[in-house]
């Protein structure tokens, strides 16, 4: 294992390409697309997503991208937003999260605008984050939770050739705070990874 001393010293790229997306780090002055693209698609969101239940105004969301954007050069969460190469069209936002330099071990999470939901574009960029992981980062493992209700984002994890670890019952609760749920863990070790040999330009799915 290739385990990163210092992270903040750790160069990598900031952006990556697959098929239809250009995947990138985020910027300043991101904020706006962003909070459009949250307004648009909250309904969807608020069963999953915490941070979903209140409208974020783009004052808000300009705050959060900078934050990120800190994170970043920190190495402290790998924030990524999903791009269509064919007209800037802001789809979505990714990423590689929980991160233990110590170990390698990360964890991506996801959501895509609600008028792209369907089209494979979000298979596609797990594909390309995951193979981000492994051949840039030096990966050892990468993880993806959710709700176990929430098939949307359990079929992209599976599609991604993760496997189901485990469901850890009664570990959080839903969003509105009403009902115990439990959580898909799946993981892709680089062992796993190698022996695929999946590759960063994804077919769509």
């Amino acid at each position: 294992m290739s385990r990163v001393e210092n992270p903040i010293l750790f160069d990598f790229p900031n952006s990556l390409e697959t098929e239809r997306l250009l995947i990138r780090a985020p910027r300043i002055g991101d904020g706006q697309m962003l909070n459009e693209a949250i307004v648009e698609s909250l309904p969807n969101l608020q069963p999953w997503l915490f941070w979903a239940q209140k409208l974020q105004t783009p004052q808000d969301t300009e705050e959060i991208i900078r934050r990120a954007v800190a994170r970043w050069i920190t190495r402290e969460d790998l924030w990524m937003l999903l791009f269509r190469k064919s007209d800037g069209l802001l789809v979505g936002r990714s990423g590689l999260h929980n991160i233990d330099w110590d170990t390698m071990r990360f964890e991506i999470g996801y959501w895509i605008r609600t008028s792209l939901e369907g089209q494979g574009y979000m298979s596609e960029a797990v594909a390309g984050i995951t193979a981000f992981a492994f051949e840039r980062l030096n990966a050892e493992r990468v993880e993806i939770r959710c709700d176990s209700l929430n098939d949307r984002s359990a079929n992209v994890a599976r599609r991604a050739g993760y496997q189901l670890d485990a469901t850890l019952r009664n570990n959080d609760t839903s969003t509105d705070k009403t009902v115990q749920r439990d959580i898909f863990v799946f993981s892709l070790l680089q062992a796993d990874f190698l022996q695929h040999t999946p590759s960063s330009e994804t077919e769509n799915s």
